[in-house]
């Protein structure tokens, strides 16, 4: 057996059933690392900067107490949170006799990536979507919501879990968990700020600077985690998924979440940066990707991705705007980046599939 071979086994009666063995795992994007590295790096200088002012501000030791007491907590919610997100998100673990070729599919692909094998669960959450999280790449999950294993074909659910799983490859899951949790420690700091009282007081100067500071580190956040989405996508095509398969998925989990009623998509609204999608921008994004189903056949197939990519895409100043405030990059974006990938050829595929 050659090494770096995507090897499958002999054709049975279901299609799809693929066995990745490949020596050389797709890596961590080289833009990404580097990227990250940036944000963490200011991501800190901030935290840094804005704690000595507040301290100085409050003259001396003050704050170091609430401060010590707030990075304490943070760490608390940080060591807890898989279990915080698993209880949130109705998230229940299934063994391989529950859910048998999910099971299968989650493994093929952890062993494409070359991570361990991530537990795989099953959420009760009406939005059709997926997510991954956890601490740390060997205590990595992987699960899928209930609506979402009948609203997608295997070739789309493939493709999602793919994404998914490199998540956990490029270990930006265990990034955007603690980065999301520290800008809680200024919002504290501000809430003591305006409550503070007497002469000379510093109260109005911290709160200030530490609101200032929520909102830049918020800002960081959101862009790292749309960073982190087309590395994902990308990552999901070099483990075998065509890129109109990861379209098609994406295109039906918007067409899922608009036809929601708010009250579904407000139970996971804090946790919608786990999803391969944002649900919560769904209503606003169904008319742009209905624009690139030329067939109206409810997915996207490679000729039009094709059409996307030699097309141009429009997108509005407000949609940029908003894509500024999101967890997630803009969709059409997002699958015009697809069509990319596919004009460039970059993924392999064995039968019994066929592009």
């Amino acid at each position: 057996m050659d090494r770096g071979r995507i090897v499958r086994r002999p054709p049975v009666d279901e299609p799809s059933r693929l066995r990745y063995l490949p020596a050389m795992p797709p890596k961590r994007p080289i833009d990404l690392s580097v990227k990250m590295l940036l944000v963490v790096g200011v991501f800190f200088a901030l935290v840094w900067g804005a704690t000595m002012a507040i301290v100085q501000a409050a003259g001396g030791d003050v704050l170091w107490t609430p401060i010590a007491i707030t990075v304490v907590f943070v760490g608390l919610q940080y060591l807890l949170s898989p279990a915080i997100v698993g209880w949130t998100m109705r998230v229940r673990y299934v063994s391989p006799d529950e859910e048998p070729r999910l099971h299968e599919i989650v493994r093929e692909l952890a062993e494409a990536a070359r991570i361990p094998m991530p537990r795989v669960g099953v959420s009760e959450l009406e939005i059709p979507n997926a997510f991954a999280f956890g601490r740390w790449r060997s205590d990595g999950r992987v699960v899928v919501t209930r609506p979402l294993l009948g609203l997608l074909d295997e070739r789309e659910l493939r493709a999602v879990l793919g994404h998914e799983i490199m998540h956990l490859r490029n270990r930006d899951v265990a990034v955007i968990t603690f980065l999301s949790l520290l800008p809680n420690v200024f919002y504290y700091l501000f809430r003591i700020g305006i409550r503070m009282r007497g002469r000379n007081n510093p109260g109005p100067l911290i709160a200030l600077v530490s609101i200032l500071v929520y909102f830049a580190l918020q800002l960081l956040v959101l862009y790292a985690s749309r960073i982190r989405e087309y590395a994902a996508d990308e990552g999901s095509v070099k483990l075998g998924n065509p890129p109109h398969w990861m379209a098609s998925a994406l295109y039906k989990l918007v067409y899922g979440a608009a036809r929601l009623p708010p009250e579904e998509l407000k139970a996971a609204a804090g946790f919608k940066a786990f999803f391969a999608s944002d649900p919560s921008r769904a209503q606003g994004e169904v008319q742009s990707l209905a624009d690139l189903d030329l067939d109206r056949s409810g997915t996207i197939d490679p000729a039009e991705l094709d059409a996307l990519h030699k097309g141009r895409v429009r997108v509005s100043a407000g949609a940029r705007i908003g894509e500024l405030l999101g967890t997630h990059p803009n969709m059409l974006k997002r699958v015009q980046r697809l069509a990319e990938l596919q004009a460039r050829g970059a993924f392999r595929v064995q039968a019994p599939y066929a592009p």
